[in-house]
């Protein structure tokens, strides 16, 4: 995977978008200082994920954006993009079918950072995870900067480990550890979580419990109470029903008297009917005269308002003929006085043209004799105005000497006020006593021995404190240890008390022991005591009786024997004890301190012979007496006849182990006991001295604090004082230097003056006589601005004689159009009133009114005869009102006896409706609840007693109040408990997956630390050598290697050992920068030969070697190239020869670089043609 191309835009000083193409195996960046090579290799290591400001030589992330120049603005976006060849397949991951491999960084002034592999989004551990392994990364050891060649050299030893681990390759390692480690935190926390909500859940189902109790408690009695309501609203609906029932009747009565005085007022209205019909008739027969009526007055309106209207118009014709004949005759007149005005117009414009013809030619004429004055005169003002600007000059230089000598006679003044301060400043200073100095010197000596010894003694008390420290912590640290023991004495103890308590109690004989008494009494494994390695011999021969215990009275016995124990049990009876030889038998390894146990285990063992094994028990099988049985440490039993392997008995196996450990861990914690107390009073008396100490040591530096204090005052007096007194010598000195350099400044100011006196003489002759020719040339200037003046006053007569007679020619053109125009209309005028004279004569004589006055006498007969019709029509309707009247007041006498019957017959039909509702409300509360009615009316007939509602009712009441009493209810506990107790079923499933995935983890966890460390050895162990082989290489002899700082390779850390050829240094420290730097190069191209990476950036590593050095540091580069891309900052020669190809850099416009290629081939056949 090879670099080929770098892309940037806005990255620091790349401000354009530059593209840098990287063909050749060797690429060399060259050009001068400052010009932005190195942002190059900034530009890789940031898109490589570089997130530290520092490394990248900046303050903030923002700081890699072009921050603008004084001829550019800034930029918005930086973008850096590395284009790889990846024909080989060597990316990993997904990426590795890709040919061609783009990976890209951008970065916004908004703070937006993104990443691009071939322009898809990716995040930044996907850059780094591309490149794990393969050396390079944002501070991998393929990348080396500036400065970075040092660091390698000088890092420490956990440090250099990094760098080690990258040429592994473990790095993948790493982060796979990381995040298996992280998972298993994850499970962990889940575990614990999984735990915590268990507990919970735990509680919860117990809580559950009860509130399940208390709602089966609430669903009884709301059976009950359910029951005792439906009975009441069946006792309900049956008295609705019997009241609808009554009600019923009532409205069938009222109704049957509702009818009857109905069926009269239906009689009445129809009499009344028949009144209103002849009443509309009659209605009908007025409204039709009075149509009639209202028809003929209209005709009379009508015919009088056309007679007066005929009038108006002939009046109005009339007066309109006399206004047409008066119209006529003026404009006829206007006619007249047009065509004369006419006439006259057209003479003057005949006069005006002419006159403007004459105008014009001569003001042409005119116009060809200006140019010749204007000359003249333009060339008189040239020669004014050049005398003037000399004159001008004069002046001003005349004006600049005035103020050289104002300036010098200030300047004069000045220096004569300047020097009478300065003798005043030297004859006003008083000069410092230095003999007061000297004493506050000698007490500043005084005070700083007193402090030195004060700190001497406080250093001294600072040097016991941490050896006293040192010792408390030894002391707590043995208290401490002393402490676990004890703890673990007591649990070990405590743990072994609690076997052998469940021992005995996993039988069935401590119920039948408290009954006797016994319960205290000490079994037989408890009053013996078996030599260590016997116990499983002593458990064979004895087995249930090491429960055995003892019995001193026949009475006792007796009684056992009528209640005898439901388990095995042993009791020693007392015995003589015997005092037969036991040597070689098992008694002789079993002591006990009473003397009854002593005799039943003489009894009990003295048949049983030991042997030290097996084979030595068989050996001696046939020299046993009868009866005789020889047991092993192992337990196994031997005898004439028969061989019995030791099996351990479960609930007794180990009680005389047991027994003994806590025997021996009684000592022990009693021993351990006596030593934490005789170290706890030790502890004590050191923290007591601790304390002193520290209080001693507390006055002892306020002592000491007092004492610089004082010696800063007193030092600070010194100082003032050696200040005053150097200032009053400096100031001496600079006074009389002031007052030379016044004396110098007077005579050059004297000489300023005296010179300025001489030029401006000068300046005023020149000026007189300047003067003369400007007056000259000003009376000339003059007489050429009259003959202007008079030449342009004749063209400006010539022109207005134009204009005028211009104006006269426009003036009667526009006349006759306007006389044209009103002749026009004139004679439209004349017309129009010939037609309406005409019209108007002939309606005058269209209008007789004879006519109409006969048929208006004729319309006022016809409306007399309508009038006396209407009056007849108003006498017949008059009379049916009255009758109508009289039937309507006998049918409102009717209806009002009608409407209390009425709201009789309302209320009742109310109360039925009300009965009827309540019976149905009643049926449908029955019907919601679900009721069974035939149940109901059983019920009910079975409690005739209380089939009452008022009972009912107190039933009803009693058992509400039961349940009120249990309180709020969770209704829903039952399948509360059920779910939780799935969801139990199904958190411990969980807490038990999670369990084994915590071991799954651990386990490959484990996995990668073996697999690390393996890989970390073979590295370590092949980088070591080729470092020793390169070493000598670059050196020309020497030796180095690499040395582990601790045990664990995982954790330890890497130190160079580099002694060069004729040197025996202890430190790398003590090589010099040159030898470091190849050093370092040696190590870095050892990591490379074991995992060459694709590309290597080397940034002026090469600065501190001699040309020596650089030509064997270039030959390894070279040889290294083969498997490795290199790109190099260089300002060397040797390393320039090296490169296949020159990348130039340079900053012709301040602050932006810019890349310019160089052809190696092509520049060598220049200069072999030169």
């Amino acid at each position: 995977m090879r670099l080929t191309k770098l892309k940037l835009s806005g990255f620091k000083s790349f401000v354009d978008p530059t593209a840098v193409a990287l063909p050749g195996q060797l690429v060399g960046v060259v050009g001068p200082n400052g010009c932005g090579k190195s942002n190059i290799m900034d530009a890789v290591r940031w898109v490589l994920g570089e997130s530290k400001a520092s490394e990248l030589r900046g303050e903030s992330m923002m700081d890699v954006i072009f921050n603008g120049t004084t001829s550019r603005k800034p930029v918005s976006r930086a973008s850096v993009e590395l284009i790889f060849d990846n024909l080989l397949g060597r990316a990993l991951g997904q990426w590795t079918q890709f040919a061609e491999l783009s990976v890209k960084r951008t970065l916004t002034r908004q703070g937006q950072s993104d990443y691009f592999i071939n322009n898809l989004k990716v995040r930044r551990k996907d850059i780094t995870d591309l490149f794990l392994g393969t050396g390079l990364g944002p501070r991998a050891y393929a990348i080396i900067g500036q400065g970075m060649i040092s660091r390698i050299i000088e890092a420490k030893p956990d440090d250099l480990r990094v760098f080690l681990e990258e040429a592994a390759g473990v790095t993948r390692y790493k982060e796979r550890r990381k995040e298996t480690h992280g998972r298993l935190e994850d499970t962990r926390e889940n575990l614990t979580r999984v735990e915590d909500i268990r507990l919970e859940l735990g509680s919860q189902m117990e809580r559950l419990e009860t509130q399940a109790e208390v709602a089966r408690r609430y669903h009884a009695l709301n059976e009950q109470l359910v029951q005792r309501q439906q009975i009441l609203w069946l006792l309900r609906k049956r008295e609705a029903e019997a009241e609808r029932q009554r009600v019923g009747l009532e409205v069938e009565r009222a109704t049957t008297e509702l009818e009857a005085q109905n069926t009269a007022l239906r009689e009445t209205e129809a009499r009344a009917e028949a009144m209103r019909e002849a009443h509309f008739a009659a209605g009908d027969a007025l409204h039709q005269a009075q149509s009639e009526m209202y028809a003929a007055n209209a005709e009379v309106a009508k015919l009088e308002a056309e007679i007066r209207h005929r009038r108006e118009s002939r009046n109005q014709l009339e007066a309109r003929l006399v206004q047409l004949e008066g119209e006529l005759a003026q404009w006829s007149q206007t006619a007249e006085s047009l065509a004369v005005d006419r006439q006259k117009w057209e003479e003057l414009q005949e006069i005006a043209r002419l006159r403007a013809d004459e105008a014009e030619e001569r003001l042409q004429a005119q116009m060809n004799l200006a140019p010749q004055v204007e000359e003249s005169h333009a060339q008189a003002q040239e020669e004014l105005q050049r005398l003037k600007a000399r004159t001008s000059n004069g002046e001003q230089r005349l004006e600049v000497e005035q103020t050289n000598k104002a300036h010098a006679q200030r300047a004069l003044q000045g220096i004569a006020q300047r020097r009478e301060r300065l003798r005043e400043e030297t004859g006003g200073q008083d000069a410092p006593d230095a003999l007061d100095l000297a004493e506050k010197e000698e007490a500043l000596f005084l005070l700083r021995e007193e402090l030195a010894g004060d700190q001497d003694q406080l250093q001294q008390l600072q040097q016991e404190l941490p050896q006293l420290e040192t010792t408390r912590k030894q002391v707590q640290v043995e208290l401490q240890r002393i402490e676990r023991e004890l703890a673990a004495g007591q649990a070990r103890r405590a743990a072994l008390e609690q076997m052998q308590a469940r021992t005995l109690e996993s039988s069935k004989l401590p119920e039948w022991l408290r009954r006797h008494g016994l319960e205290n009494a000490p079994p037989l494994w408890q009053q013996i005591h078996v030599e260590a390695g016997w116990e499983s011999a002593v458990e064979a021969v004895l087995r249930e009786r090491l429960t055995a215990i003892a019995c001193d009275d026949s009475a006792k016995l007796d009684e056992w024997l009528h209640d005898r124990p439901d388990a095995r049990l042993s009791v020693m009876l007392a015995a003589e004890a015997d005092v037969a030889e036991s040597v070689g038998r098992l008694s002789q390894r079993v002591h006990s301190d009473h003397p009854t146990v002593s005799a039943v285990l003489n009894d009990w063992l003295g048949s049983v012979l030991t042997a030290g094994s097996l084979d030595e028990a068989l050996a001696r099988r046939s020299d046993l007496p009868p009866g005789a049985v020889l047991v092993t440490a192992g337990g196994d039993l031997l005898s004439r006849s028969s061989l019995t392997f030791f099996a351990p008995d479960k609930s007794e196996h180990g009680l005389l182990e047991r027994q003994r450990e806590i025997e021996t861990l009684g000592e022990g914690i009693a021993a351990y006991e006596e030593q934490a107390e005789t170290v706890r009073e030790q502890l004590l008396m050191l923290d007591e001295q601790f304390a002193d100490k520290q209080d001693e040591i507390g006055e002892t530096r306020q002592y000491v604090t007092d004492r610089q204090q004082r010696v800063h005052a007193v030092q600070l007096e010194v100082l003032k004082l050696a200040q005053t007194i150097e200032r009053y010598r400096e100031q001496r000195e600079r006074l009389q230097e002031q007052l030379a350099e016044l004396a110098e400044e007077e005579e050059s100011e004297r000489e300023r003056d005296l010179a300025a006196d001489d030029k401006m003489a000068e300046v005023r002759e020149g000026l007189g006589r300047i003067r003369v020719l400007v007056a000259g040339a000003q009376s000339r200037l003059d007489e050429a601005e009259r003959a202007v003046r008079a030449e342009r006053e004749r063209n400006a007569d010539f022109d207005r004689a134009l204009r005028e007679a211009q104006f006269s020619l426009r003036e009667s053109e526009g006349k006759l159009q306007t006389i044209f125009g009103q002749q026009a209309t004139a004679q439209r005028e004349l017309n129009r009133i010939e037609k309406d004279r005409a019209q108007c004569a002939e309606q005058v004589e269209a209008a007789p009114a004879d006519v109409m006055e006969e048929n208006l006498q004729a319309a006022l007969e016809t409306r007399q005869e309508k009038e006396m019709a209407l009056a007849d029509c108003r006498n017949v309707l008059e009379a049916a009102t009255h009758a109508l009247r009289g039937l309507d007041e006998q049918r409102m006498k009717i209806e009002q006896g009608l409407e209390p019957l009425r709201g009789r017959i309302g209320d009742l039909k109310l109360k039925e409706q009300a009965a009827t509702l309540n019976s149905e409300q009643f049926a449908q509360l029955l019907s919601d609840a679900g009721a069974d009615e035939v149940a109901l009316e059983q019920a009910l007939a079975e409690s005739a007693n209380n089939a009452r509602p008022a009972s009912l009712q107190g039933e009803i009441t009693r058992l509400g109040n039961a349940i009120a009493e249990l309180g709020a209810v969770n209704l829903a506990a039952l399948e509360e408990l059920e779910t939780a107790s799935e969801r139990k079923g199904y958190l411990d499933m969980q807490a038990a997956d999670l369990t084994e995935a915590m071991e799954t983890l651990e386990n490959a966890i484990r996995r990668i630390d073996r697999e690390t460390r393996d890989l970390l050895k073979s590295t370590f162990d092949t980088v070591n050598g080729h470092f020793g082989q390169l070493f000598p290489e670059l050196f020309g002899g020497g030796r180095a290697e690499l040395v582990m700082t601790g045990e664990e390779i995982l954790d330890a850390g890497v130190q160079v050992i580099a002694q060069p050829p004729g040197k025996k240094n202890s430190t790398i420290h003590l090589l010099s920068g040159g030898e470091k730097a190849l050093t370092a190069i040696a190590l870095v191209f050892s990591m490379f030969q074991l995992n060459p990476a694709p590309f290597c950036l080397l940034d002026e590593v090469d600065a501190p070697l001699d040309d020596t050095n650089t030509e064997r540091f270039c030959g390894m580069v070279k040889k290294m190239s083969a498997n490795t891309q290199f790109l190099f900052i260089s300002h060397n020669k040797i390393a320039m020869e090296m490169a296949e190809q020159l990348v130039g850099v340079t900053m012709q416009e301040s602050g932006v670089s810019r890349v310019v290629e160089v052809d190696i081939e092509e520049a060598l056949k220049m200069r072999d043609a030169a």
